[in-house]
């Protein structure tokens, strides 16, 4: 069963395009997106483990570690380029946006909100970074090191002039609502971007 915000992302993404996903796990949106979609795909994965899983799945699939950038990709050499869950975690995301950009006619952005009420008040009760089952990591050993939230992303999008197309903000079960969307920062826990230049 695919990860509810994959199964989000696939429905955008065009059949028989060129698609590019950054940090792709063990493949299985890309695997996916081949079978059903026809795309053409090539995933970016730094963990052995992780790249193994891509090649039984016949996943095309390059060791690179995308903090070291996307040089090795010519300009316009995809129809969407993917980064699920991994904008948190790479040490410069605003270049990370602009190499995707370049490299893709549009992109599929998704990150875990920091600015949700449940970060708020366990930050304001405990004085701690907040650990949930969302995020169970503590301070020193959490794989994020770029905290953003919806306002963030929003305001980054403005100054950058990059357009979003469309801008989805669901609960921890992959739901919006009414109420998310009237208040997305402050109820949001995940947000799903379709960015492009």
């Amino acid at each position: 069963m695919m990860r509810p915000d994959l199964d989000i992302i696939q429905s955008w993404i065009t059949p028989a395009s060129r698609v590019l996903d950054l940090g792709c796990g063990d493949g299985s949106l890309l695997d996916y997106l081949k079978n059903n979609k026809q795309v053409a795909e090539i995933g970016l994965e730094i963990d052995p483990d992780n790249i193994e899983k891509c090649l039984q799945k016949g996943v095309h699939v390059i060791q690179q570690d995308l903090n070291k950038g996307l040089q090795n990709f010519v300009s316009n050499s995809f129809d969407t380029v993917l980064l699920t869950q991994t904008l948190q975690a790479v040490s410069y995301p605003d270049v990370v946006i602009e190499e995707m950009l370049r490299i893709g006619k549009n992109c599929i952005v998704t990150f875990p909100n920091f600015g949700h009420w449940r970060s708020r008040v366990y930050l304001v009760n405990k004085g701690r970074m907040p650990v949930s089952e969302f995020m169970p990591y503590e301070w020193y050993n959490t794989p994020n090191i770029h905290f953003c939230t919806v306002r963030d992303f929003d305001a980054f999008c403005a100054e950058r002039n990059i357009n979003i197309l469309t801008r989805l903000v669901v609960d921890n079960k992959h739901r919006d609502s009414w109420t998310i969307n009237l208040l997305p920062n402050l109820l949001g826990e995940i947000a799903i971007y379709h960015i492009s230049r």
